[in-house]
């Protein structure tokens, strides 16, 4: 491209043309030819006569001006002129160009700038002919150059990871670097990291090395603590600069089970600080609703924090078989259980009737012998409702007959009579150390300390079933904590007391571990690599590079030391893992994360963002020629004297006034067509298309909805209008219960706040129908352009986990009995929302009992509004197969375009059935 200041041509020897303009002067004077002058005597009779109408014997300088004009913007435009082009090719030569990305968290923040200059920097360099590589350096892999327009639209490759490259990725990223020489552009999320010094120098000695990054700071987010009664909220960025107003949103569910913000708080930067400090006093149950905290307004991972059991203070009920005494507080069997939960525990105090109301997290009963049989009723209920009852040995145990003929409801074992003691009948020679803990304890990993000893417990009958009851036991093989499953509870018992009157145990730091393994308490630190020793945590829900929390799927467990010291990686994502008994959240930033702003050599040229826009002046150009061309003719038609009178001059002078006069479309115009658009797509049902730029795809979308309301108006009680052609720029999406969204590979990508509204339109209750249209020839078009264009689309919504149609979904019966799902081709594969991990089939009811969601989106590639499109006499516009079974093909797809409206209207009421049995049960029938 040769450029002219901050204009560049792409055909700059079409300019030359210009230099024919004064030839073009003398043509236009020659043509038409003067008149030649020649002497008539009879002119004399005409003398004193007034000539009303005077046509001039030359063309006019200013018209022959205007046409020159009007040939040099028709030269301009063809050349390809371009305000402010990519300046990389006059730079950096004509050599392979590497677009190397960080690839961290730290560029999510303003991803789509940085989309926008790469797309530049690839028109460039296409122009250019230069071949081009894109490499990311949190998943390193050898760069593969290839021409600049096959990278176009792929930029995707390049999108943030939820965590940053270490030193190990930059020295995989080198072995697979090459020798040959290339320029780079390094596209760099702007923090700061070791590695960076040797991976400069590598590139450097391959050619010329340029930076992009964004000047603005980078925001994040420490993990929620829970101090003093309230949430204790840490905001960090990677620079001081101006004083700043941060807000971060705590979000949860509602009492319905809804997504919401249920607090805001504000947190202040000063002038120059990197830290900005708040806190949130919320009541515990709004802290058991609480899912994530976000800075509002700042994209990526590090912008969230996740909590988890930590912040959620558990309710304990202590119970003591009996009262304290005055001056013994050391002695009370609830003195060390205090001490040990007040820190991390809500302790409830009380009868057992009034606290089971409350339904604690955990009731403890210590050295409790007998319940009376209404309490022990209501406890028992409890506990199979999922509740904990932790019961502690002590003198009035083991002097009662509780669960020695029979193993009691309310016991994991049976107990011999009487104890065992140092010095007594079933005597120990010396008090007795703990052995260590087993692989299915869920004490497995803790360490056992030396001076933890015990003097007396209560025995256990040697049952068949014990061993497998037993999760701690002394070095002699004596069972010291036992625990069983009750209904979805479990009962758990620690054969000494509670205080240490048996035992030194409840002295240790020990005893404090063992009551959060058991999920008694809430472990308040973050646990060291040694305390999760031995246990594996599942992940539940993963934050991806932007922040957005999805479900983990069948991602495998993660050993629990290297959950908290291991790096985080392709292996070790972000997100909420859940153990035995409790849940542990592993954030992209903790408090000593190192967070810096990353400083380049003066050798290095770093590009910011905010660069003029390339905008291609060519259509401009071309468009001034057509109007001076129309300005030609209408001042031609005024000096040959026709634009005084006739239809010629009275069509004339409309087309000027017609040009001269239209009103530039205004905001109030732009207000009264969005009133008017509102009005008409509320008055009726409606369905709606995408406009995806291409009138033949549009078209074919408009006809197939109009094919497909039709259909439901004369099948079913849906009567739906003339369907509607969305524009996700400036229309709204809030009236169309379903849009379909036919995908071609031209089709631009939307702006980050058409993504907002697709957002917001998805989570309020909408439905989208991708259709690639191309029989979905590589399973889930992965691999055709249509499949590869509906990947970009898609990644920036938010889309729940998706599975096939399973056999029992509700589209399969919503309104028509359907096993197969075709449109113009018949490919089966169609995608859904996964149906729940819980979802069981009910007896008698040959499908699951799923939930009364609907799924937000349907992908599928049969080309269904071909096979709907009907003309305006209702005749069908595209061919389905061919005769009889064509015909039958045609039918299902309208069959399941009826099943597809039915489902977004009405929800999963079909799923309801699953409850007739026991409602028919419950009415007695």
């Amino acid at each position: 491209m040769t450029l002219f200041g901050t204009i560049g041509f792409t055909a700059p020897w079409l300019l030359a043309a210009l230099a024919a303009l004064p030839l073009l002067w003398l043509l236009l004077r020659a043509v038409p030819p003067a008149p030649i002058r020649r002497r008539f005597p009879g002119v004399a009779l005409l003398l004193g006569l007034a000539d009303a109408e005077q046509v001039s014997d030359r063309t006019p300088w200013w018209l022959m001006l205007l046409r020159m004009l009007a040939v040099a913007a028709v030269i301009v435009g063809l050349a390809g002129p371009v305000l402010n082009p990519e300046e990389d090719a006059a730079e950096a030569g004509r050599g392979p160009l590497l677009i190397l990305s960080d690839g961290s968290w730290g560029a999510a923040g303003d991803w789509s700038a940085k989309e926008d200059a790469l797309e530049a920097v690839l028109a460039e360099a296409g122009r250019a002919g230069r071949t081009v590589a894109l490499a990311r350096l949190t998943t390193p892999g050898a760069p593969v150059f290839q021409a600049a327009d096959a990278w176009r639209g792929r930029l995707a490759d390049l999108a943030p990871q939820p965590w940053t490259p270490d030193g190990e990725d930059v020295e995989a990223f080198l072995a697979e670097l090459g020798d040959g020489e290339f320029d780079t552009l390094w596209l760099s999320d702007g923090l700061a990291r070791e590695s960076r010094a040797r991976l400069l120098d590598a590139l450097e000695a391959r050619g010329r090395v340029r930076v992009m990054q964004s000047d603005a700071a980078v925001l994040a987010l420490e993990p929620p603590v829970f101090e003093d009664g309230a949430i204790a909220l840490t905001a960090r960025r990677s620079a001081g600069g101006a004083p700043r107003e941060i807000t971060i949103a705590a979000h949860g569910r509602d009492p319905a089970g809804a997504p919401r913000v249920l607090a805001r708080a504000t947190a202040d930067f000063a002038a120059g600080g990197t830290t900005a400090e708040t806190a949130l006093s919320l009541p515990a149950e709004l802290r058991a609703r609480l899912t994530w905290f976000e800075i509002e307004g700042v994209r990526g991972a590090g912008a969230v924090a996740l909590p988890d059991d930590s912040l959620r203070r558990r309710e304990v009920a202590l119970i003591a078989g009996r009262e304290d005494r005055e001056g013994l507080e050391l002695l009370s069997p609830l003195y060390y259980l205090e001490n040990a939960l007040e820190p991390t525990a809500e302790l409830l105090d009380g009868a057992l009737t009034d606290i089971l109301p409350a339904n604690p997290d955990a009731i403890v009963l210590a050295d409790v012998a007998t319940l009376a049989p209404a309490a022990q009723e209501s406890l028992t209920e409890w506990i199979e409702g999922g509740g904990l009852l932790l019961r502690f040995a002590g003198p009035r145990l083991a002097a009662s007959d509780v669960s020695r003929e029979e193993e009691a409801t309310l016991m994991p074992v049976r107990l011999r009579a009487g104890g065992r003691t140092v010095g007594g009948a079933m005597s120990w020679g010396e008090p007795k150390a703990l052995a260590p803990f087993g692989e299915e304890s869920p004490f497995h990993g803790l360490d056992v300390p030396d001076d933890v000893t015990v003097t007396a417990q209560v025995m256990a009958q040697p049952d068949p079933g014990l061993s497998e009851r037993v999760i701690a036991q002394l070095t002699d093989g004596t069972p010291l904590v036992t625990r069983k499953a009750l209904g979805q509870g479990q009962v758990v018992l620690f054969h000494v007391t509670a205080n240490a009157e048996w035992s030194s145990l409840p002295l240790s730091g020990l005893f404090v571990q063992m009551l959060e393994r058991l999920a008694v308490s809430s472990a308040v630190a973050q646990p060291e690599p040694g305390d999760l020793e031995g246990t594996v945590w599942q992940p539940q829900q993963l934050l991806d590079g932007f922040g957005r929390l999805a479900d983990a799927g069948t991602r495998p467990g993660v050993p629990g030391p290297e959950l908290v010291s291991a790096p985080l990686g392709p292996d070790l994502r972000p997100g909420l893992y859940a153990g035995e008994d409790r849940a542990l959240a592993r954030n992209v930033v903790q408090a000593d994360t190192e967070l810096a702003p990353a400083v380049w050599p003066e050798r290095i040229a770093v590009e910011g963002l905010d660069r003029p826009q390339e905008t291609p002046l060519g259509g401009a150009f071309l468009l001034a020629a057509l109007a001076l061309l129309l300005a030609d003719v209408i001042a031609s038609l005024a000096l040959s004297g026709r634009l005084r009178g006739g239809p010629a001059g009275a069509a004339a002078a409309a087309l000027l006034a017609a040009l001269v006069l239209a009103p530039a479309p205004g905001a109030a115009q732009e207000d009264a067509d969005a009133d008017a658009f509102a009005l008409a797509a509320t008055k009726e049902v409606a369905l709606a298309h995408v406009v995806t730029g291409d009138p033949e795809v549009d078209r074919m979308a408009r006809a197939g909805l109009r094919g497909l309301s039709e259909t439901l108006f004369f099948r079913t009680s849906v009567e739906p209008a003339e369907p509607f052609s969305v524009d996700l720029e400036t229309d709204e999406l809030a009236f169309f219960p379903l849009l379909y969204w036919p995908v071609t590979p031209e089709q631009p990508t939307p702006s980050a706040e058409a993504y907002t509204k697709l957002n917001e339109y998805l989570r309020s209750g909408g439905m989208i129908l991708f259709d690639t249209r191309d029989a979905d020839v590589a399973g889930f078009g992965a691999s055709s352009p249509n499949g590869r264009k509906l990947q970009s689309l898609a990644r920036p919504l938010d889309i729940p986990p998706l599975e096939p149609v399973p056999e029992d979904h509700v589209l399969t019966r919503t309104f028509y009995l359907l096993q197969d799902f075709p449109g113009r081709h018949a490919r089966r594969d169609v995608w859904v929302e996964a149906a729940p991990a819980d979802a069981e089939r009910i007896e008698g009811m040959p499908f699951r009992d799923l939930n009364d969601n609907v799924t937000p989106v349907v992908i599928g590639g049969n080309d269904w509004a071909a096979a709907w499109a009907v003309n305006e006499q209702g005749d069908p516009l595209y061919p389905v197969g061919s005769g009889y079974g064509g015909e039958r093909q045609r039918e299902l797809a309208y069959r399941f375009g009826v099943n597809l409206v039915m489902h977004v209207l009405t929800g999963n009421y079909k799923s309801d059935q699953v409850h007739v049995p026991a409602l028919l049960d419950r009415l007695g029938q």
